[in-house]
Formats: structure tokens, C-alpha cells, sequence
């Protein structure tokens, strides 16, 4: 008949398919992602780019004779000439990525990309800046406002005092306004 045991086994196949056919597009994308595809209308560019950058590399450490050498080396070292030929390029490739390929005409032509990570790094620091300034206004309005009411306060407190009858003080009344001229003098 047609059971569970049937549905699950069917269930079963369904899943098995969709894996295998998931695997075949996970291929197809990963043989397509090591391949260059510009799009065509920027294509001169990057190619411009690239024949740029393997001129800046070409150096006469990189020349015919230091393969040689390396081959020779590699000859050398017998049995294992490929893992000692692999170790010595791989050294060779180390000193040479650490040597710095800027040259002067990269400070003095600036792509689309560098120039608007400039202008997004001044309006940054702008930003900041005027953030500063703002947390300082702020700061220092509220340092105000805290000493106004302080005073405010004190003179409350001496113009609010009463006698043993409950009739105000004037003698502390008189002597805060005394003082109050003084300081204005």
C-alpha cells in the first residue's frame, strides 16, 4: 500500500534531489568566480589598470636571470628541488610585496574612488568637529544655568527667612541688597 513508510521515502527522494541540484549551481557559481568579467562599458579601464600594474612590477629583480638562479637552486636541493623552489619563490614574492610600488604620478592623479573617500573623510572630520563644538556650547550652558539657579537659590534662602514671629527678616534683607551693590560696584 501506500503508507507512511511511502510518503516518508518519497519525502526522502524529494530532499535528495534539491541537495544534488543546490550542488550543481554551487559549481557553476564557483567556476564563474574566479573568472575577470568586467562590465563592458568600464572594460578599457581596468584593463588600462591592469597593464599598469604589471609594468610597475616588472623590475630586474624579476628578470629572466633570477629564474634561472631559483631553477638552479631549486636543482641543488635534489629530491625535494620543487618544495625548496616553492620556498624560495615564496621568499622572494615576501620581499618584494613588503617594497612599496607608489610612485609619484599615483599622488598626482587621483581616481573617482580616492577623491571621494577624501571628500567623505573632510566632511567627517567637519562633522566631528562641529559635534565638538556643540557638546562644548551645551556643556557650558548648562554650567550656567546650574550656577544661576545656585544663586538664585541662596538668595531665596536668605530673602525667605522669617523671625521668631513669622514676620521677615529685614535686617538679612537689607544686608543681601548691601552686598548685591557692592558687587556691582
Amino acid at each position: 500500500g501506500r503508507g507512511f513508510a511511502f510518503q516518508r521515502k518519497r519525502k526522502i527522494e524529494r530532499q535528495y534531489r534539491k541537495l544534488l541540484k543546490k550542488r550543481r549551481q554551487v559549481h557553476s557559481q564557483q567556476d564563474n568566480q574566479f573568472t575577470d568579467t568586467y562590465p563592458e562599458h568600464l572594460k578599457h579601464l581596468y584593463l588600462a589598470e591592469e597593464e599598469k600594474l604589471k609594468k610597475r612590477r616588472r623590475t630586474p629583480h624579476d628578470s629572466v636571470s633570477s629564474e634561472e638562479k631559483l631553477n638552479k637552486a631549486a636543482d641543488g636541493c635534489g629530491v625535494y628541488g620543487y618544495v625548496c623552489l616553492m620556498i624560495i619563490s615564496v621568499s622572494r614574492t615576501r620581499t618584494f610585496s613588503s617594497r612599496p610600488i607608489v610612485t609619484q604620478e599615483k599622488f598626482k592623479n587621483k581616481t573617482s574612488n580616492q577623491k571621494a573617500k577624501e571628500e567623505y573623510e573632510k566632511i567627517k572630520a567637519e562633522r566631528a568637529r562641529k559635534k565638538e563644538e556643540a557638546e562644548k556650547r551645551k556643556q557650558q550652558r548648562e554650567e550656567a544655568q546650574r550656577l544661576y539657579k545656585q544663586k538664585k537659590m541662596e538668595a531665596y534662602k536668605i530673602l525667605s527667612k522669617k523671625t521668631k514671629k513669622g514676620q521677615p527678616n529685614l535686617n538679612l534683607q537689607v544686608e543681601f541688597l548691601l552686598q548685591k551693590i557692592q558687587q556691582n560696584t
